[in-house]
């Protein structure tokens, strides 16, 4: 289950600095999805055995003065609520300013884990100074430099022991799938015609998240958890339609299941806002069912169906191998085919081939489209196997693994997906030294 650490704090203290050191070297993760450095704002980190997501709110800031620090509050407010440890940022060389005790204020109040995080102290003088900011009230204070990372360490360590810990996992093992995509795209709707009046085949499990209702769907010969997002949504001042907001419970959506199904608004066609929960989805590795929803709403001829999967799968690119279904909550249409397909997927992921099966198979193609050489070399690749990880993942070894470049692994993937069906799924292809 993922836990989320937000940093949050004024503008220029160093954020973006600070969530890059955390990233680390898996900033690939955070890499340029749809345009612009705002989206370069959730990452994964890891440290001592802890994997947490992180999320710079820095980027989520309209630039304008006189509303600038109330959107930043805002975020503290929304950041309070969603995550599950607060990092605050400050600077050493202004001190301690009036917007830093407002925000101290409001984080004395919630009673949430946080950290003060007092940044650009690189020289022993600066350790002094950094004590000042004791004054705010909040007792874990952290001196360190995210240039180059001094006290860093001590930092990370009282973080991961904040964190919550994961509790016990329900006992029962099931698939998780998650329903996700932009407010009003009919969510809460559709679990409610999956799920149907036979409420008391279905026991609700009180989610180990408090913001997702775990329910579990156990009829028909399918038994699984659907977990709603968008039905505890506590109401507070924040307002509703923030970007930001909407990310920070998607993030936590997705980490959370096994298959997402992604909720478009048929009468709204393909937004921005659902690229990105797409995007979100593949680089968790999570199975995806693409759902378009309010479909009877929709003036049809024999062609509109085919029209709109091809938009929706240019507006995915390059990713297209995964399933569409047409679905309507309102009249009950292909719901049962939504849960199945879900299913599907969720198999797909599992899917385990024998290395003697890969071998065979893919050896054979190799030879005949070997690797284009480089400079001269030919690049062999000798064997292959499945990676014992969540998702599907392959390893191919050669001798010569830098010379393989992104087309080919392309061409890997589609032929492992020609021969094997991982409808809806990731395949990742590592080339590796043998």
């Amino acid at each position: 289950m993922g836990n989320i650490v937000a940093i949050v704090g004024r503008p220029n203290v160093g954020k973006s600095t600070l969530f890059n050191r955390l990233t680390g070297t898996r900033q690939a993760i955070v890499d340029e999805m749809a345009g612009v450095t705002r989206d370069r704002l959730y990452g994964k980190a890891f440290w001592n055995g802890t994997e947490f997501s992180v999320i710079d709110t820095g980027g989520y800031a309209t630039n304008s003065d006189d509303i600038f620090e109330e959107e930043i509050r805002k975020q503290v407010l929304i950041a309070i609520e969603e995550a599950d440890v607060i990092v605050f940022v400050v600077d050493v060389l202004t001190g301690v300013t009036d917007y830093d005790e407002g925000v101290a204020e409001i984080l004395r109040r919630s009673n949430k884990p946080a950290l003060v995080v007092v940044n650009k102290v690189d020289n022993s003088e600066r350790i002094l100074e950094a004590s000042y900011f004791y004054s705010m009230g909040l007792e874990d204070l952290f001196p360190i430099s995210s240039i180059n990372g001094s006290g860093t360490g001590e930092f990370l360590d009282k973080l991961v022991e904040m964190l919550p810990n994961e509790g016990e996992e329900e006992a029962v093992d099931l698939p998780r799938f998650t329903i996700v995509g932009r407010p009003n795209a009919g969510k809460s709707s559709i679990i409610n015609a999956f799920i149907g009046e036979d409420r008391n085949i279905v026991t609700p499990i009180s989610g180990t998240t408090r913001d997702s209702i775990y329910t579990r769907y156990n009829k028909f010969g399918h038994d699984f958890f659907l977990v709603d997002t968008a039905g505890v949504r506590k109401k507070t001042k924040v307002h509703e339609d923030l970007e930001f907001y909407s990310v920070m419970r998607a993030i936590r959506a997705i980490e959370n299941s096994d298959v997402c199904m992604l909720m478009i608004d048929a009468t709204r066609g393909i937004e921005g806002q659902d690229q990105k929960i797409f995007h979100l989805i593949q680089r968790n590795k999570k199975g995806i069912v693409v759902l378009v929803n309010k479909w009877d709403l929709i003036e049809k001829d024999h062609k509109t169906t085919l029209a709109f999967e091809e938009k929706i799968r240019d507006a995915f690119k390059p990713f297209v191998d995964f399933p569409i279904v047409f679905t309507s909550a309102l009249t009950k249409q292909r719901i049962h085919k939504a849960i199945e397909t879900a299913i599907e997927v969720n198999n797909n992921r599992n899917t385990k081939i024998t290395t003697s099966q890969l071998n065979d198979t893919l050896l054979p193609i190799i030879e005949n489209n070997p690797p284009p050489s480089t400079k001269g070399k030919f690049v062999r690749i000798k064997y292959i196997t499945q990676l014992p990880t969540h998702s599907p993942s392959f390893a191919f070894f050669c001798n010569l693994p830098q010379y393989v470049k992104d087309p080919y692994k392309r061409f890997l993937e589609n032929k492992i997906r020609e021969h094997w069906n991982f409808h809806g799924i990731q395949v990742q292809v590592f080339i590796r030294k043998k």
